[in-house]
Parts: C-alpha cells; sequence; structure tokens
C-alpha cells in the first residue's frame, strides 16, 4: 500500500491490526510480510536486547531506501510471537524464561521485496560487522487466520489475567487456540510507565468440529 506524497503510518493505514477493545474480540489478518528474527531464553538478557537491534536496523535500512523513491514510511511496532521448549500456547507464560523462546517481528510494507529487504541487510552487515544478529534478519509472511485478541494495559507480569480472559472467550466460542501467543507493543517501555503500558495479546484458533 502506498499513499502519494505522503509517509505511510501503518498503523493508522490498518487500524484493526493495531488496535484491540479491552474485553476478547475475534478478529482475521490475511498473510502479511514481516522482518524477523528467532531466539530464545530471558527478554531482559543481551541476546534479546542485541536481537531487537539488529531488526531494527535493517528494518530503517529499508526505510532509508525507499525514501528518495517516494515510498517512505514510518518504521511499525515490535512484535513477538512467545512458546517455551516444553510448554505450549498460554503454558509457555508459566515456564521458566530459560525455556522460552521467540520470534521479534516488525511489520512492512507490501510493496517491499525479498531483494529490498536482502540489500538493506547485507548493509547493515557491513555497517555493523560487530552485529552479529544481523545475519540472522530474515524476511517472510506470515499468516495468522482467524484469531481472538484482547489489549492489556499494565506491566507484561500481569499478562496472565488478560490471557485467562481470552481462553475463557476460546472456550465459550467452542474455538480451540493454534499457532503462538502473539504480542503486539503499541507502548515503549522506555517512556512509558509499566501500568499505563498497552500491548495487543492474539491468539490464532480454529473453530472446533461438532
Amino acid at each position: 500500500m502506498k499513499l502519494d506524497n505522503r509517509k505511510l503510518d501503518l498503523t493508522k493505514a490498518y487500524p484493526s491490526y493495531y488496535s484491540a477493545p479491552q474485553v476478547p474480540q475475534k478478529c482475521y489478518f490475511d498473510e502479511i510480510p514481516y522482518l524477523t528474527i528467532d531466539g530464545e531464553g530471558d527478554p531482559n538478557g543481551p541476546g534479546f536486547a542485541e536481537a531487537t537491534e539488529a531488526l531494527y536496523t535493517v528494518a530503517y535500512g529499508i526505510k532509508g531506501m525507499c525514501k528518495p523513491e517516494d515510498q517512505d514510511f514510518t518504521v511499525a511496532k515490535l512484535e513477538g510471537l512467545w512458546w517455551a521448549r516444553s510448554h505450549s500456547g498460554q503454558d509457555a507464560m508459566y515456564a521458566s524464561r530459560d525455556d522460552w523462546m521467540w520470534k521479534l517481528l516488525i511489520r512492512m510494507p507490501d510493496f517491499i521485496s525479498a531483494e529490498r529487504f536482502e540489500e538493506a541487510r547485507m548493509l547493515a552487515v557491513n555497517k555493523k560487522p560487530h552485529l552479529a544478529p544481523l545475519h540472522s534478519v530474515s524476511f517472510e509472511s506470515l499468516y495468522e487466520g482467524d484469531c481472538v485478541q484482547m489489549l492489556h494495559v499494565g506491566p507484561f507480569s500481569t499478562e496472565p489475567e488478560t490471557i485467562r480472559q481470552i481462553s475463557k472467550y476460546i472456550e465459550a466460542q467452542r474455538l480451540t487456540p493454534k499457532g503462538r501467543h502473539h504480542e503486539i507493543y503499541l507502548s515503549d517501555p522506555r517512556r512509558t510507565p509499566p501500568h499505563k503500558m498497552r500491548t495487543i495479546l492474539r491468539h490464532p484458533v480454529i473453530q472446533q468440529e461438532n
């Protein structure tokens, strides 16, 4: 999607993707392109911070290439898929942080190609050879389909209560969770007090057979 003579802001172009009520809601999302990077372990550790830096470095590199071509865009919000080696679904929230697995995401505009991504990634590798996770950044499309989501307001530590509400809704609607727990970070934790943090929690689902 391209907005002529204006910077594309994905949060405004796709409001249903970047908003959710404070009650569970069923929604649908088609295939979407992202920059991604996989990792594991405690998100407070250096590996997570370096992976995030690598992802944003490539994202801003792509943005810099697109701007002179009148395809400027605002780099989108950070997102994450979460699971654990020995758990699935919401149980991953209660696993040891050392057992956590994650895939960080930044949504890309539809006009970004794999070739443009690779060009930006290699420029970033040459510019920051010390940032090893740059070699692990990928460009891929993900399809989630039907989902149940809810806006979580507050610190990450209180997410289990929101997840319980989502799980009760999924059960009441005769749905079955599938895929991985998805979070969209609407707030910047460096600037937002924990009690005001806003995070969309999203679970892909399928309809149960009668």
